[in-house]
């Protein structure tokens, strides 16, 4: 029995596979106008047992300087598979940025700097059909570099709507070890009870 569960998840997760092949496919890459960027989000998600915690920070651009945060708690609808992490996340991050005012936004996790192309980043960039950066703490396996470029300790990939130069400029501007941004957004998600 544990051989045919096992073959079922195998074939699953390869169908997935595919549908992230074909997805990557529709990612934009394009310069973003960095002179009309005045809000940047951040999202990130940490987890307590079988709860999601979302977190929402927006801030002026380039000051840093937070004008709204949001949180929301969801059950984990799906457990964690390397480089399928979207399937985890997309549900907690939609439920916090729904109808959120911001002129880009930054991702906990990869985009186009994936085995298969397309990351969270990329996944929700393509759903709110707004500007989105990747941006992690370690590079994945068998990615080439040009997909990514380093910023102090972020790895910085492009989501949707943006190319890599406007990405690492934006990010750039938003702290020199890691995007305050970000950094706010993981501390209220694990502060949230």
């Amino acid at each position: 029995m544990t051989e045919l569960k096992d073959y079922i998840i195998t074939e699953k997760l390869k169908k997935i596979a595919e549908l992230q092949r074909s997805l990557s496919r529709r990612v934009v890459e394009r310069p973003l106008d960095i002179s009309r960027v005045k809000t940047v989000g951040a999202v990130d998600v940490s987890y307590r047992g079988d709860d999601a915690v979302s977190a929402l920070v927006i801030c002026t651009f380039p000051e840093c300087e937070p004008i709204e945060t949001r949180t929301a708690r969801v059950k984990v609808a799906f457990p964690y598979v390397p480089t399928y992490f979207f399937l985890r996340e997309t549900g907690p991050v939609l439920r916090v940025v729904k109808k959120a005012d911001f002129d880009v936004l930054l991702v906990e996790g990869h985009g186009r700097a994936h085995p298969r192309g397309y990351g969270l980043a990329s996944h929700i960039g393509l759903i709110l059909g707004r500007p989105v950066i990747g941006v992690a703490k370690r590079a994945l396996r068998s990615v080439p570099e040009n997909l990514y470029e380093r910023v102090g300790k972020a790895y910085v990939s492009v989501g949707h709507l943006v190319d890599l130069r406007s990405a690492v400029e934006v990010v750039k501007a938003l702290g020199e070890s890691y995007p305050k941004p970000l950094r706010l957004a993981d501390r209220l998600s694990r502060v949230r009870k």
